[in-house]
This record gives structure tokens, C-alpha cells and sequence, in this order.
């Protein structure tokens, strides 16, 4: 352990005595430095955390200090005492010293002359040094024992342990949903810090990169995170709790150590990681040609078995993203809702698409998920396995009618529109598309036209709510007709405008 006051005026041969009321607190502080100096004003010279010794010649002529400067210049460095000698240059120490180190709570000793200050000074230091090789120690030996931990079967959870053992702090794993994964025997993060600790993981997540953070926890202590994984394809966060004093070299040296065996094991694991996701795809090519006994027990080997009918199928595309789909952290974040409910949720990659499957009412937090990554994405009516393939038909139907303002869109919503839902399945909107090609400039135009057939082509009511006279809407409601080349005098060619317009709005 470092110096501190009460050690060293345990000391006989020192023989210090307090002349300024010191605390419990103050007498168990650690002392980083002890020197000497008769400087009126030796601050510049100086670090905090230390104990400054004089003879008590700034209070002597030439210089006079003034008592009271001289505290409060040591205070304001973070001076941890002072110690004055008696008997060379002062008979004893000056009341007015005495004073002011007592109300600005400065402890203050009396050093006899018999006391070298070189004595002290070594006595400092040699603590101060055999502090630091025991910490040296400490760390070595808990960096071999992480190293062994590591060679466990369960390696990531015991250096987790090991961790959290050598540090005497919590230490706690999120997942790359920023979930908190579950390492049995660890205390885990505690529950008044819970919701700031999340929100923090969470905010280092959305960087997407790899990263190290030390965040204050609303004034109750710190914590030091550092994401696990390379850049794009984030496997979680370590979160180590700081509470008290900081991090020393040696505890960061530890941390560090960590980092790299767990990034180093989860990376061992990405060419797993990549055949795992060939074979969901491959079994999903399985699945949509039929052949679902034979998918069914290869999923039931590898991951527990398919979702329980009746299933819904989702298409889900990342949305404006630079990202490959295989680098994107949807998939890890799908994988983690995977592994948490076995059975519950199986997803595969086709193109640049997801296709996740679920048990009807019950999406597994599939969503949840998803939507911090962006995905729009379309979920089809409820089936059975054998219907797999209508299914996967009618997900990808709903996903592209998704957009930013809904996105996501279930079939069952386009099939409850009847006609034009049955248009929607058939790309009928397409064909929209072209027909009202020219009038794709003139968005005033397609306004007027809508109007009009939503009054049944009475130019009178239309009129009024458009705020135009009759007779331009007419004028307008030709001038359309003769562009579009349909007839709007009769009802087939009202109707065939009036379902492009349905299927073309935004």
C-alpha cells in the first residue's frame, strides 16, 4: 500500500505529531509524493496528492509569507499536508500557520529536528514503489489466470469472471441488440445503474464502429465501455463498472487483455458465423421448394426446431444503407433474438433480402430487433408449412408496397382491400404507373382529377372544393383525358382513372 499519514507518524523515529485536527479520511489518503522546499511559494513546483515539508523559512524575513496565502495556494493545488520542522529556523510552529491550516481543514504537522526530511521522503517513495510492483503483480497474475480462463470450454464467460474477480468491480456483457447477456456467477450491472448503463451501450451501438467510451453515470460513479467485434460487424460490449478511484495502468493493462481474447474469440468464430448463415439459406431454398421434413430436421439439429403453425413469413430489405447485407448488423441482431427463444424465430438471407419466419401472434421480439436497423419489410397471412411458398409470395408482395411512412405492411391488409388488393398481387400498379406516365409532372392535376371522382364527376361540388369555376375544372378534366387517351364521358374510363390513381398513390 502507498504512504499515508497515520503510517507514517506511526513511525517513531519520525516522530510527528498533528497540530491541525485531521480526519480519519484525511490520516488513510494516500500520500503519491513527499519533498522538501523553502520556496514562499513552491505550487509550480509541485503535484497534487503530496506531503510538503519546511523548515518554516517562507515565514521568516526576507520573505514573510503571509500565512494564509501560503494554505491556500497548497489547498488549491491538492497539497495533501503539510509538515513543518521545529527547533532549526522556528522554535516552534507559527499560531498563525496553525490557524489557517485548521479552517481550510489542511493537516498540519510538527516535525522534531532530530527528524531528517530525507528520512521521510524515502520512506514515501519506497512505499509509493512497492505499491506499484505489487500492482504489477496483482496484474500479471490475473492476466494468466484470464489467459487460462480463456482455454475453458466456456472461455468469454471465465474471462468475464476473472475479470470481474481481479477488478472487485461489476462487469457486464451486451449483446449486439445491446440485450445483457447472462454470465453466471457475476454480479451484473446494479439495478439503480441499469437503465443509464443501457442507454449508454445503446448510443455506443448506433456508432457502429469499433469504440471505447467512458461514461459518468448521473453523479453514482463511471463506466468504461468497449464494443467486442470489428467495425460493421459488432458482436456487443464490455461494460466495467468504475466506482471511487480510476483506472491505474495496471487495471486498464487488465481490461485491455480481456478485450483482445474475447475480440479474438468471437473473430475465431465469423467462418462458423458465415456457414451458419449459407446453411439458413440453403434450408430456406428447401422450405420454399416444399421439402420441409427434410429442412425441419436440420434446423432441429443445429438450432431446436421450426416455429409451430400456422407461421408467418416476413421479407424484411435494409433500407438506406452503404452496408452489404452480410456486414449489416441486422443479422447479428437477428441471430441474438434467435438464440434467446430456440424455436421461436427462424431467419435466412435471400439476396439482398432477410425472410424471417414466426409463429402467428407471437413475432419473438423479431421486430423489436429490426427496427433500430432501418429494415421496411412486408409479413404475409397466416399458413402452414405446406403453404411456405404462397407465403414467402405474399411477404414480398407487402414489402413492396412498404415505404418510410409505413414500414411495414402485412398482407392481409392488401388482401382486405379487395379488388385493388387483388391488383396489388398481380404488380397491377405498374401498369398504373404508365397509364398516368403523362401526367407525372403535373401533381395539381392528379389532385383536380381525384377531386372530381370523388364527387362522381359532378363538376359543381368538385368545383367548390378545389376553389376553381366550373369551367376551368371542365377545361382541366379534358385537357387530362386528351393526354391520358381515355374516354372520362363513361364510366369504364372514369373507373380505369380513377383505380390508377388508387394504385399509384404515395
Amino acid at each position: 500500500m502507498p504512504a499515508d499519514l497515520r503510517s507514517l507518524m506511526a513511525v517513531p523515529t519520525f516522530r510527528l505529531t498533528p497540530r491541525a485536527s485531521v480526519d480519519e479520511s484525511t490520516l488513510t489518503a494516500p500520500i503519491a509524493w513527499a519533498h522538501n522546499s523553502d520556496l514562499p511559494d513552491p505550487t509550480p513546483w509541485l503535484e497534487p496528492g503530496g506531503l510538503l515539508l519546511t523548515d518554516g523559512a517562507p515565514f521568516l524575513p526576507p520573505h514573510n509569507t503571509d500565512p494564509g496565502d501560503y494554505v491556500a495556494r497548497l489547498v488549491d493545488l491538492g497539497v495533501r499536508a503539510l509538515g513543518v520542522s521545529v527547533g532549526i529556523l522556528v522554535p516552534e510552529v507559527p499560531a498563525a500557520l496553525i490557524e489557517e491550516c485548521a479552517r481550510r481543514g489542511l493537516p498540519l504537522l510538527e516535525v522534531s529536528r532530530e527528524t531528517p526530511f530525507m528520512g521521510i521522503i524515502k520512506a514515501v517513495s519506497d512505499a509509493t514503489a512497492a505499491d506499484e510492483r505489487a500492482r504489477l503483480e496483482r496484474s500479471l497474475l490475473a492476466q494468466r489466470r484470464v489467459a487460462r480462463a480463456a482455454l475453458r470450454p466456456d472461455g468469454l464467460s471465465a474471462i468475464l469472471r476473472e475479470l470481474e474477480h481481479a477488478l472487485q468491480t461489476w462487469v457486464a456483457l451486451f449483446d449486439a441488440a445491446g440485450a445483457r447477456v447472462l454470465v453466471p456467477q457475476t454480479s451484473g450491472v446494479p439495478a439503480a445503474l441499469e437503465e443509464h448503463v443501457s442507454e449508454a451501450v445503446g448510443t455506443v451501438l448506433a456508432g457502429r464502429r469499433a469504440a471505447a467510451a467512458r461514461v459518468s453515470l448521473g453523479g453514482v460513479g463511471e463506466v468504461m465501455l468497449q464494443t467486442l467485434g470489428q467495425g460493421g460487424q459488432l458482436r456487443g460490449v464490455l461494460a466495467v463498472g468504475i466506482a471511487g478511484e480510476s483506472f491505474d495502468r495496471a487495471r486498464q493493462d487488465l481490461v485491455d487483455s480481456v478485450i483482445a481474447l474475447a475480440s479474438i474469440s468471437l473473430e475465431q468464430s465469423s467462418t462458423l458465423d458465415i456457414a451458419r448463415r449459407r446453411l439458413r439459406s440453403g434450408i430456406l431454398e428447401l422450405l420454399a421448394a416444399g421439402v420441409t421434413g427434410v429442412a425441419g430436421d436440420t434446423v432441429r439439429h443445429l438450432w431446436g426446431r421450426l416455429p409451430a403453425e400456422p407461421i408467418r413469413v416476413a421479407c424484411l430489405a435494409v433500407a438506406h444503407s452503404d452496408d452489404a447485407l452480410d456486414t449489416h448488423p441486422l443479422i447479428p441482431a437477428l441471430e441474438v433474438v434467435a438464440e434467446r427463444r430456440p424455436g421461436a424465430l427462424f431467419f435466412a438471407e435471400q439476396g439482398e433480402h432477410v425472410v424471417a419466419v414466426f409463429r402467428d401472434g407471437d413475432d419473438a421480439g423479431l421486430f423489436d430487433a429490426a427496427a433500430p436497423h432501418g429494415p421496411t419489410g412486408g409479413v404475409s397471412s397466416r399458413v402452414g408449412w405446406d403453404d411456405f411458398a404462397v407465403a414467402l409470395t405474399e411477404a414480398r408482395r407487402a414489402e413492396e408496397r412498404s415505404s418510410s411512412r409505413q414500414p411495414i405492411v402485412f398482407f392481409d391488409e392488401l388482401a382486405g382491400a379487395g379488388i385493388l388488393g387483388h391488383l396489388e398481387q398481380t404488380r397491377a400498379h405498374e401498369v398504373a404507373r404508365r397509364i398516368l406516365l403523362p401526367l407525372a409532372d403535373d401533381v395539381e392535376l392528379r389532385r383536380i382529377l381525384e377531386v372530381w371522382l370523388e364527387h362522381n364527376g359532378s363538376w359543381g361540388p368538385a368545383a367548390d372544393e378545389l376553389g376553381i369555376h366550373r369551367h376551368t375544372l371542365r377545361h382541366r378534366v379534358d385537357g387530362a383525358a386528351v393526354r391520358l387517351g381515355l374516354d372520362l364521358d363513361g364510366f369504364a374510363g372514369r373507373a380505369e382513372l380513377w383505380n390508377a390513381l388508387q394504385l399509384t398513390a404515395e
